[in-house]
């Protein structure tokens, strides 16, 4: 008997399946209040009555990004904090400009999955596994090419080509959130000790005293 119980077991183990994803909507729209007293895990809904067609629209993504900064790029985001009315809908977007030989640095997005397509130039794109392996994906695109970087992963893109880049970008959420690697890293407030990340990154503590100077 017990061994009936523990194959039986077994077998509900190896058949679970978990799906993870921003919620999915139980009604036809909940437009984002963002100052609504209540507190969700996202955003409360707006009240229907006084939604308009303004709450699900944007404008802006046809106007060139400022990319006069250190890496070179500069990303408009369009999530739920732009259009209000993407609460609940599960997807994101943005437009992303590169100048001549601008990065967008390595980062995350601990949310979301991303679809990047090129609408203009030539851009090297790439990402890396997860322990132990961090094997490294990368690919150069060209203009109409799509390039897909999964949920949490460390992802970069660098403009290879002899001028200006664009692209734009799908995210499988609503509030796709970034982690800029270096940001984060060396940029922490209070600051990550600085012995602790002389170790990690097998440098001395100066050299990560000059890095964190930076952020």
């Amino acid at each position: 008997m017990a061994s009936h119980l523990l194959f039986l077991a077994l077998i509900m183990i190896s058949c679970s399946i978990v799906l993870a994803s921003d919620s999915s909507p139980l009604q036809d729209f909940c437009v984002a209040d963002s100052n609504g007293p209540v507190q969700v895990n996202g955003l409360a809904c707006k009240d229907p009555k006084l939604v308009q067609a303004t709450d699900f629209f944007f404008s802006g993504l046809n106007m060139i990004g400022n990319t006069s900064n250190a890496v070179g790029s500069r990303v408009t985001p369009v999530t739920v904090a732009q259009i209000p009315g993407l609460n609940t809908l599960g997807i994101s977007m943005a437009r992303v400009d590169f100048a001549l030989w601008g990065i967008n640095p390595p980062h995350t997005h601990p949310r979301a999955t991303e679809i990047f397509t090129v609408l203009e130039g030539t851009i090297q794109v790439g990402f890396i596994t997860s322990n132990p392996e961090n094997r490294l994906f990368s690919k150069v695109l060209q203009t109409g090419d799509v390039f897909v970087f999964p949920e949490g992963l460390v992802h970069f893109q660098r403009n290879v080509g002899n001028c200006n880049a664009v692209a734009i970008v799908g995210l499988s959420s609503q509030n796709p959130g970034v982690i800029t690697v270096a940001n984060a890293v060396f940029g922490a407030k209070p600051d990550i000790p600085d012995d602790l990340l002389a170790k990690a990154f097998q440098v001395e503590v100066k050299v990560v005293d000059q890095i964190q100077s930076k952020f």
